[in-house]
């Protein structure tokens, strides 16, 4: 779930991406669906919240999720994580931020989830 101050501007932006999006009429909360990608909106009022707020969404071609954004938006290249995933970055308009992100190699993530703090 992503706080956000606009469930409106929210929802707009996420159709964009080519999200199927449904607002339950009351402004209050919001959901974007994509494939096996569903994600919920609640508003909140505070900036600070709705900016510090994110997600992480595993994908199977992060490179051809890419291509379809650009075609639709603006939006950012794919970036190598010392993790062992590539990741594409999206802000929505109230500054809530979805990691999309494909695994490329497996024994570096198991090797950082290994090394996690417990």
């Amino acid at each position: 779930m992503l706080a956000t101050l606009d469930i409106a501007a929210s929802l707009d932006y996420f159709s964009k991406l080519g999200f199927e999006t449904h607002d339950f009429g009351d402004n209050n909360y919001g959901i974007a669906i994509r494939e096996h990608i569903e994600i919920h909106f609640w508003l909140c009022t505070d900036k600070q919240v709705a900016e510090n707020t994110s997600c992480y969404v595993r994908v199977n071609d992060i490179h051809a999720l890419r291509a379809d954004f650009a075609k639709r938006i603006r939006v950012g290249g794919v970036v190598k994580t010392p993790r062992g995933m590539d990741e594409l970055y999206v802000y929505d308009p109230c500054g809530s931020l979805v990691k999309f992100g494909q695994v490329t190699d497996p024994t570096l993530l198991a090797d950082a989830v290994q090394e996690a703090p417990r």
